[in-house]
């Protein structure tokens, strides 16, 4: 059984797109038929200034912290500190990339493979030193990921493309869970089709599949953007009644940045 630790920079990920994230489907895709998750942290940062003074805001924040504990994480808060200039400028600082680098380092030691959510730069070394100590490094990040951390880890996905770990939206009609997320395959400009590439989830495994679509089914203003690698778009998947129904990829549409 491969022993498996899933760590969450929690606010690079809510900043950089990955706000409303389902942490049970971290869980789902620590705990696959061959794989027991051991370790589940998520570090956050938390204004405890506020929460002192603002009811409506630590009712909410508590809640969120609830439903991480209720999906099996343990929460390692960074409390938000406020530093003022010379003129009288506050700024703040919460930031909780040391914790999380310092307890991976100590934790790895009993696990074989680490799920790393974020997109910042500055664990590359983290990566390196894990992977040194036998760890398999898997990176899942947002927008605005660092060239570097996808290229050292062991294998990098984008969280808008693992099935339900962020809502899609306008997603969630009669047709179930039939919108996907993807990226081309490849695509026949001459003549206006290709597939989509995109993934199901089945029993906490990741499987690659592929589907049809003709520019016909999008409303996109220009067919290069089919081209543009790394592009993301939203689709739904349909029965075409008019070709055996065989599935196709409509009302094709761009992931929105930011």
């Amino acid at each position: 059984m491969i022993k498996t630790a899933i760590y969450v920079d929690a606010e690079n990920i809510k900043m950089s797109g990955g706000y409303g994230m389902r942490y049970d489907v971290l869980v789902s895709l620590a705990n696959s038929c061959n794989s027991a998750m051991l370790r589940a942290n998520c570090y956050l940062a938390e204004d405890h200034e506020r929460t002192q003074r603002d009811p409506e805001y630590r009712q909410k924040v508590y809640a969120y912290h609830n439903i991480l504990r209720s999906c099996g994480f343990k929460i390692i808060k960074k409390y938000v500190r406020r530093f003022k200039d010379e003129d009288g400028n506050i700024t703040t600082k919460a930031n909780a990339d040391m914790d999380l680098a310092i307890d991976a380092l100590h934790q790895a030691r009993n696990l074989d493979r680490i799920i790393l959510l974020t997109g910042d730069g500055d664990f590359l070394r983290l990566i390196i030193a894990l992977q040194n100590m036998g760890c398999r490094v898997e990176v899942i990040g947002f927008h605005n990921v660092s060239k570097e951390l996808r290229e050292v880890a062991d294998s990098y996905i984008s969280g808008f493309l693992v099935p339900g770990l962020l809502p899609i939206v306008g997603g969630h009609n009669d047709t179930g869970d039939r919108w996907q997320r993807g990226t081309v395959a490849n695509f026949n400009q001459d003549r206006g089709f290709g597939f989509f590439r995109y993934y199901r989830l089945h029993e906490g495994v990741l499987h690659s599949e592929t589907v049809f679509f003709h520019l016909s089914k999008s409303t996109l203003p220009s067919d290069h953007i089919f081209q543009e690698p790394h592009r993301i778009f939203e689709f739904k998947i349909v029965d075409n009644p008019a070709n055996n129904n065989r599935s196709e990829a409509w009302d094709i549409r761009l992931l929105k940045e930011g």
